[in-house]
């Protein structure tokens, strides 16, 4: 019996009059690898954005766990409580300069959670470790390679102990060989048991490492499926078009 983590459920998003998502349907499996992949616009960061309540949804609703997110306004409790469970890493890293790898770990655990500042930073370099950098928690962002601060930036979302992390074209601004080494970060976090839903184009690790695939466009969902079907035997034209444009 399978467990889907998180739901939405007819989903609808709208900027300007313009429908970003329309009518979205999906659900995610707990311990599982999910990749949003489609043509640029179609909706996956928004969708992502949704998850976790960054954007309000104008219809539907989007399940996480035990709480649901309505529109238009979910009581703040219940968006405080998604949060709770959802990390979120950018493209961009969103580090704080000011602050040395241990100290961006540590932040939210002691203003949000009212960790100790020992036990945020022990937590802290437990995690820098997992991720590969156990020798790099005195550096400052300026001091760190892209890969490097995507690292810490992924230990920076574990520090709220979330039960999803989602993933929003991370490798995208990284040296091919930098991509790698955040990859296989994230594949080993989906053994040890945590739910990635990645907006990625990074088709070669989708079919490698994901369980299910989804593709948008145009605010809907237009495929989806293990990666063998998906990106393998792809049955809508509008799939077979998209990866045709990535792969060449």
């Amino acid at each position: 019996m399978t467990t889907n983590l998180v739901q939405l459920i007819d989903v609808v998003k709208k900027y300007h009059g313009r429908a970003i998502l329309d009518g979205v349907t999906v659900g995610f499996e707990a311990g599982t690898i999910s990749a949003l992949i489609g043509p640029s616009g179609g909706g996956k960061s928004t969708l992502l954005r949704s998850i976790n309540g960054l954007n309000t949804i104008d219809s539907g609703q989007i399940r996480v766990g035990e709480h649901t997110l309505v529109a238009p306004d979910s009581p703040d409790e219940i968006e405080r409580a998604v949060r709770r469970q959802v990390g979120m890493v950018f493209q961009d890293f969103q580090l704080f300069p000011h602050l040395t790898a241990l100290g961006n770990v540590a932040e939210a655990p002691q203003r949000v959670s009212g960790k100790s500042q020992a036990d945020a930073w022990q937590q802290g370099r437990e995690l820098l470790g997992q991720v590969g950098l156990a020798e790099r928690c005195d550096h400052y962002p300026s001091q760190l390679s892209g890969g490097q601060k995507q690292r810490v930036a992924i230990a920076r979302a574990l520090a709220m102990q979330p039960k999803v992390l989602l993933c929003d074209e991370i490798t995208s601004a990284l040296d091919p060989e930098l991509k790698h080494e955040v990859l296989d970060v994230l594949e080993d976090l989906r053994r040890e048991g945590l739910t990635l839903i990645m907006v990625t184009h990074e088709i070669g690790f989708a079919r490698r490492a994901a369980d299910h695939v989804v593709v948008l466009a145009g605010g809907k969902i237009v495929e989806e499926g293990p990666p063998s079907q998906v990106l393998d035997a792809p049955q809508t034209e509008r799939t077979q078009k998209f990866l045709q444009n990535v792969l060449g």
